[in-house]
């Protein structure tokens, strides 16, 4: 692959410096990205403890669990790979499998972009398509819990 690209440098240089500065303009537009995310693991270390988590989005949080999943997952913003390492800390300090499940199929749900939904789709359709995205959240997730409640499949 080096050889591959070493070659392609010799034959058109030009072409690799223009995909290193659009690398590197990429690099530079995640960096605030990528802050956040550790500031948000930072403040989530200190404020987050295991009980905390296991009170709102553990085991017996019940309703107000889903709730809450669902919110952030539509109210979050931003690349779904910068969420990852957080997700997986709030995983491991006690957040259910099936609100973590949640939480991802509803970043599907994009408020800014519910308008120009609404205009090339109609309000009917949109509501009915958040609707269902959400109640196909819950089932996606309970679905999740019990694949997860499968000995040979959890992951501890």
């Amino acid at each position: 692959m080096i050889i591959l690209y070493i070659l392609l440098f010799l034959l058109t240089p030009e072409n690799i410096y223009l995909s290193l500065q659009t690398a590197l303009h990429i690099f530079i537009q995640i960096i605030p990205v990528i802050a956040a995310v550790v500031v948000l693991m930072g403040i989530s270390n200190y404020i987050l403890k295991p009980k905390v988590v296991i009170k709102h989005l553990g085991e017996d949080s019940g309703v107000k669990g889903w709730i809450l999943a669902i919110s952030f997952g539509i109210l979050s913003h931003g690349s779904i790979y910068v969420w990852y390492p957080l997700l997986k800390e709030l995983r491991e300090r006690g957040m259910k499998t099936g609100l973590l499940a949640a939480f991802l199929y509803n970043r599907a749900v994009k408020i800014p972009l519910l308008p120009l939904m609404i205009f090339y789709f109609s309000i009917p359709f949109v509501a009915v398509l958040t609707v269902y995205t959400i109640l196909a959240s819950v089932v996606e997730g309970k679905i999740l819990e019990l694949i997860d409640d499968v000995p040979a499949v959890r992951r501890e």
